[in-house]
């Protein structure tokens, strides 16, 4: 495997990643991925223009959840966001004790 091989796999996972989290489980709500595994689809549209920004790309905030979300943000949010419950909120409270936020 070499550096090409590798950034053509990466971005190839990452893409499937994104298409497992809005097609084939877009019934995953944000908060349930913060509280099991301390990120969400937010979290990866911050690195995305994290790592836009590190190589001299801008790239704005709606930009960047679009191209995480597959379409605009308030779009998905309609289609498939849900109110946080109560033990919801307390599950997210308790795993950022434990683990605090970077």
């Amino acid at each position: 495997m070499n550096a090409d091989n590798t950034v053509e796999i990466e971005a190839a996972a990452f893409r499937h990643l994104l298409r497992h989290l809005n097609v084939e489980r877009n019934d995953v709500q944000n908060i349930d991925l913060m509280i099991l595994a301390g990120f969400c689809r937010n979290c990866l549209a911050d690195w995305y223009r994290e790592a836009a920004a590190e190589r001299g790309v801008e790239i704005s905030k709606d930009a960047a959840r679009e191209r995480i979300y597959g379409e605009p943000y308030a779009d998905w949010k309609a289609k498939y966001a849900k109110e946080a419950t109560q033990e919801q909120l307390f599950a997210l409270a308790l795993a950022e004790t434990r683990h605090p936020r970077e």
